[in-house]
């Protein structure tokens, strides 16, 4: 049934409820087929029966949806600064958390071992049965390429993480199916599969954690570029002669607006720091971050200039994006984002009305994720629902390495 299989499940998952009637007439498939493909998905526990709909005249149609408890996957978001953990169930909802220290606070041995019993944990702690796990979800940042059978990441300045095959290591560890993706592609499709929204509709996710990416969802899957390594505008020059980036290149978005840059902004205003009792040698920078918005948030000005100021400049590059793709809807999400998110949505789609190219034509719709925080996670481990229950189409054309 192949991609057939997977377009009805998404067209369940988008609807909610739906009749095989309307099944038919959103996919164009014959009845005889939805039928044949509804009972293989009911005989696979992935959907269930649920009601009556409204009556057209003749009997009542029975509607479906999603069975949510039916499977489950594990997410792992997988940064400098932390690791996160998360349960989700089939509709992408999080069951349960937990988050440890990231690659540049303990070695990769370490790492692994503990991602693995924390994979253990969650599992244990929400008393889900390991036949139900469909697998697990790696979202990595930095640059990544497909090296004969997994899938090696590389951070920067990072060397004990050069090239390393992470997907192998945790496969190794927990026994289980490992799937590797870049972080912000992973926040795009967790957006896709837990919003609803329908394969018809296109739209660009921004993801806004240490780092800033992009994610661009199309035709219901998510574009990937030649190696994976899609969606990097916070490598994106917008100033020639601006600060050095750790990438190589000068003026990077992300040494002008991500979360790490406004707390060195701040540091440098020694009464921003006393009154808001930044300590700068935190290991999270998301924790002065956080204290900066809620600043902010809360009527400081000096807080909420250092927002807008970055801001914008998240804003210039998204006209760019918007002018080259012709994006009608932009959504904002990651950490960064829990506590002045609005500011921050506010002051993009300023820009995006000012300066976009179609914005005569049609407005570019901006506007919060649900998923907030977990972001990168929870689509790991939709990524993995994607890809084992959808039509996802994952390209191996990948660079060798190593």
């Amino acid at each position: 049934m192949g991609d057939n299989y997977g377009a009805l499940l998404d067209l369940i998952r988008s609807g909610g409820s739906i009749s095989r009637v309307e099944l038919a007439l959103r996919s164009g498939l014959t009845e005889a087929s939805v039928s044949r493909i509804v009972k293989q998905l009911l005989s696979d526990g992935v959907i269930a029966e649920t009601g009556r709909g409204a009556s057209t005249g003749g009997k009542r149609p029975t509607l479906l949806q999603l069975d949510n408890a039916s499977r489950h996957a594990i997410g792992l978001f997988i940064a400098e600064t932390r690791v996160e953990c998360v349960l989700t169930d089939l509709a992408g909802q999080v069951i349960a958390s937990s988050t440890s220290p990231g690659m540049a606070h303990q070695s990769r041995p370490a790492l692994v071992a503990r991602a693995a019993e924390a994979v253990d944990q969650l599992l244990t702690d929400a008393r889900v049965e390991s036949e139900t796990l469909l697998g697990i979800g790696v979202a990595v940042s930095g640059r990544q390429a497909f090296s004969g059978y997994a899938t090696r990441v590389h951070p920067f300045d990072l060397a004990e993480w050069e090239w390393s095959s992470i997907e192998r290591d945790l496969r190794e560890a927990t026994g289980r199916s490992i799937s590797v993706e870049n972080d912000s592609t992973c926040a795009a499709i967790g957006e896709f599969w837990s919003s609803r929204a329908p394969a018809a509709k296109d739209f660009g996710v921004v993801n806004i954690s240490n780092g800033i990416g992009f994610g661009l969802v199309t035709g219901g899957d998510v574009y990937r570029g030649a190696t994976s390594n899609v969606g990097e505008i916070g490598h994106m020059v917008l100033d020639v002669d601006g600060p050095e980036c750790p990438c190589g290149n000068r003026g990077c978005l992300e040494r002008l607006a991500a979360p790490p840059q406004i707390v060195d902004n701040a540091l440098q205003n020694s009464g921003l720091v006393e009154r808001l009792g930044l300590s700068g040698d935190g290991e999270d920078t998301l924790e002065d971050y956080d204290r900066i918005a809620t600043a902010a948030v809360g009527g400081d000005d000096e807080a909420r200039d250092l927002l807008t100021a970055a801001a914008r400049y998240i804003g210039i590059a998204l006209v760019s994006l918007t002018n080259v793709l012709d994006l009608e809807r932009i959504v904002l999400t990651g950490p960064a984002l829990d506590i002045a998110g609005q500011l921050v949505v506010d002051v993009v789609a300023a820009e995006l009305q000012k300066r976009a190219y179609v914005r005569d034509i049609h407005p570019t719709e901006v506007r919060l994720a649900d998923s907030g925080r977990h972001s990168s996670a929870i689509g790991a481990a939709a990524l993995v629902i994607h890809e084992r229950l959808g039509a996802v189409r994952r390209p191996r054309e990948l660079a060798i390495v190593g």
